[in-house]
């Protein structure tokens, strides 16, 4: 974990079938991982104030609440973004939106450098892939980029976008010309050999957009000034939007500071 020892997160991802959630002070991380989709509106809520419980960590001594912004299911992004904003306002601290496929790009990082296949300080580019349904996938691609000096308790290095987010069918996606590539994501079972094939010296592997790679996005996104006020919790769909996400999303907020409000009142 890169954060500071003063830092305090609160992270959680329902973009997926995966509801991912983290809580972070300094270098101690707690994190779950609990059944998503249309599960998440109804669980996400007493397991964030659970896990924060046990982490001894009130809503009030956040710095911010990090949350994958999309793309993703639609339900699931709005479910994240009226939680986020109904405990940010409740809690009176900001709002830390993050690209789910940022994320995805991030996790699978981190996976290949446990692994040993990919050094800490290295060059790589990623590939990252996440099944859309109706036989499309959202895509971006991002570098990530060593800084010139490591400092202790930073990140070895800093990501940046190679290509732009977009949707589209599989077979119209193009691999980054750079010398090693990771595709990453959770669409290789659903389209396989649809996607672009895979070079030699290249790399695939299965990742989701978790709460841990959130929080290890966290520090340096909070340092560029990205965090924003809690009404400005905002998901992004790429589609177009559907019918009745402002009232979904106005009605989760309302629970939210409802639990948090009944939380407090326990002794």
């Amino acid at each position: 974990m890169n954060a500071s020892p003063e830092r305090r997160w609160l992270a959680f991802d329902t973009s997926t079938d995966v509801l991912s959630l983290a809580v972070a002070r300094g270098e101690q991380v707690w994190t779950q991982t609990l059944p998503g989709g249309a599960q998440a509106s109804s669980g996400l809520i007493p397991a964030v104030l659970a896990l924060l419980a046990e982490a001894d960590m009130p809503l009030a001594s956040l710095d911010a609440i990090v949350f994958g912004r999309g793309p993703g299911s639609f339900t699931g992004l709005r479910t994240a973004c009226a939680v986020a904003q109904g405990l940010a306002f409740g809690a009176d601290v900001p709002v830390l939106p993050v690209d789910t496929l940022l994320a995805v790009a991030e996790e699978a990082r981190w996976a290949q450098v446990q692994a040993g296949a990919v050094a800490p300080d290295a060059e790589l580019t990623v590939l990252a892939l996440l099944d859309a349904r109706m036989d499309e996938v959202y895509s971006a691609a991002y570098r990530w980029e060593p800084v010139p000096v490591f400092v202790p308790g930073t990140s070895h290095g800093r990501w940046q976008e190679a290509a732009p987010l977009q949707v589209g069918a599989p077979e119209k996606l193009h691999m980054p010309d750079d010398h090693v590539v990771l595709q990453a994501g959770n669409a290789f079972a659903a389209y396989g050999e649809r996607l672009p094939r895979v070079a030699p010296g290249d790399l695939r592997c299965d990742a989701l957009p978790t709460a841990a790679a959130l929080l290890r996005l966290a520090p340096a996104l909070w340092a560029q000034g990205l965090a924003v006020p809690a009404e400005q919790a905002m998901p992004l769909y790429i589609r177009d939007k559907v019918a009745n996400t402002t009232a979904e999303r106005e009605a989760m907020k309302a629970q939210a500071q409802f639990a948090l409000a009944k939380a407090a009142a326990q002794p």
